[in-house]
């Protein structure tokens, strides 16, 4: 399992900080993560999905979590200070990390054929609908959901490392 956790890190800490923002705070949601998913691992079932799939779910409630606690934490600041830490909190990733991130998906992205590449990019990382994605481009729902479906099976057999 150590194998399999290795692959997945770089996209649970991708989507860590897409969701949070922060660094600290992304590397802290993957240890919980990995975390869950030790104490958890005997109630794995795999003929409810992958490993990765697994993990996503464990992930998604770690995020939940750090939001709602992140939300119910008083703020301890001055009221002249209250305004920058609005702006803080709605502030981008630190732009190194996000384009380390970014190279990592372009670079795992690239080695797949340009169909897939197309369906996985629109769908997985532009978040849009299977059926807006077939319209625009020109090919049943179903196709898509192929593509995008043996473009992830193929993403999951490579190594982070070309």
């Amino acid at each position: 399992m150590s194998s399999v956790l290795k692959a997945d890190r770089a996209l649970l800490h991708w989507r860590a900080m897409r969701s949070l923002g922060d660094a600290g705070l992304a590397e802290q949601a993957v240890q919980e993560t990995l975390l869950r998913a030790w104490r958890a691992c005997a109630r794995f079932d795999a003929s409810k999905g992958s490993v990765r799939t697994w993990l996503l779910a464990i992930q998604r409630n770690v995020l939940i979590d750090m939001g709602r606690a992140r939300a119910a934490r008083p703020v301890d600041a001055e009221w002249s200070e209250h305004g920058e830490l609005i702006d803080m909190r709605h502030a981008s990733p630190d732009f190194a990390d996000g384009l380390i991130d970014g190279l990592v998906v372009d670079d795992l992205l690239a080695r797949l054929p340009r169909v897939q590449r197309e369906a996985v990019t629109e769908v997985i990382l532009r978040d849009r609908a299977y059926r807006e994605v077939a319209a625009e481009l020109g090919v049943p729902v179903g196709t898509v959901k192929t593509r995008v479906y043996y473009a992830l099976q193929a993403l999951r057999r490579l190594p982070l490392a070309a």
